[in-house]
């Protein structure tokens, strides 16, 4: 089984790499337009756009989104290519799905980073749905203890499943079983999509179960119900079909407005650069999540991935400066920063 999970993981990479639109660039970030200030009244030396989240501090407010798991190779050069980057630079990282390291303790190297990147905030990975597969609270402790992950990413993945060849796709009754899991757990459970967003009754039912966390991954980047109609062996069109299911990300994250109070919010899915990242943050998240622009990066080297991690604070910093902010703050959820057609109602 663990040999049948990393092969899949490094096809997920194969056929990123060989076929650009599983890149949907939707572009839906950019129907939110920002007020410029001529007269920003500040000087860009004294913005700071440093973050504490779940008590630790980043440079500023980026996750490297998670991005693969298994046990390969490959996959032990981008995390720690990743995570050493995300060291140098100061930024929060999550591991992709951890799920070999249940069945093969050794897959164990595949997330070791802590060495290179002792300092961040590091997010483990499991598929909500090995709750209902007979996973156990224990398992999934001891599974974070094992690479010292101060949070748990607990994705769910319905379209990507329904669309795999080997998918599971019982979700009955998994809600409960998260809400014993979180109870369970001495760290922040976030309940992730993979790129067809939370809804409304999603974000109500982590709630309702103990969920304080929620990243909401919406559709506009990468679709992986298109990765998977490439490993499908039949003539259907399934994977195709359902390539742009879902719910956008700014849209998912208006959605959630209402329960911010309750609760904290990533935004990732389709962020692609600085100014990306700076409106997630207004609309309401305490973290911007980004991944392929990352990847090709990460299989090259950490400079690389440093260097495209340094572009993205530019940006962010430079918007910051441009919309008299100096400080992370005074972003989160203020309806004056944007252009009054792109306010929430």
């Amino acid at each position: 089984m663990s040999e049948t999970i990393s092969k899949r993981k490094r096809e997920h990479i194969e056929v990123i790499n060989r076929d650009p639109m599983v890149d949907r660039q939707g572009g839906f970030f950019d129907a939110i337009q920002l007020q410029h200030r001529a007269l920003p009244e500040i000087d860009l030396q004294d913005v700071d756009p440093s973050v504490t989240v779940m008590g630790k501090t980043l440079s500023f407010p980026l996750l490297i989104s998670s991005m693969t798991g298994g046990d390969d190779n490959l996959v032990r050069k981008v995390n720690r290519n990743l995570a050493t980057a995300a060291q140098i630079t100061g930024v929060a990282m999550g591991l992709g799905s951890q799920r070999v390291m249940l069945q093969q303790p050794e897959a164990e190297a595949s997330f070791q980073v802590r060495d290179v990147a002792p300092d961040i905030l590091l997010l483990g990975n499991l598929g909500a749905i090995q709750l209902n597969n007979g996973v156990t609270s224990e398992q999934v402790q001891d599974m974070l203890l094992r690479v010292q992950a101060d949070a748990l990413f607990l994705h769910l993945n319905p379209l990507q499943e329904a669309v795999q060849p080997e998918g599971d796709t019982n979700f009955a009754g998994l809600a409960a079983r998260i809400g014993q899991l979180q109870a369970a757990l001495p760290v922040p459970v976030v309940l992730k999509e993979v790129g067809a967003g939370l809804s409304v009754r999603d974000i109500e039912l982590g709630i309702s179960q103990g969920i304080q966390w929620f990243d909401v991954a919406g559709r506009g980047g990468t679709s992986w119900a298109r990765i998977e109609q490439h490993r499908r062996k039949d003539d259907g069109q399934l994977g195709f079909t359902l390539q742009d299911w879902g719910i956008p990300t700014p849209v998912a994250m208006q959605q959630a407005r209402p329960y911010m109070q309750q609760a904290n919010f990533i935004a990732s899915g389709g962020l692609r650069d600085g100014l990306d990242l700076i409106k997630s943050v207004i609309i309401g998240g305490c973290l911007g999540g980004i991944a392929k622009p990352l990847l090709a990066p990460a299989m090259e080297s950490t400079e690389a991935v440093v260097a495209v991690i340094e572009s993205l604070k530019k940006e962010f910093v430079t918007a910051m400066f441009l919309l008299s902010v100096q400080n992370v703050a005074d972003l989160r959820l203020n309806n004056a920063l944007l252009m009054p057609h792109c306010q929430p109602n």
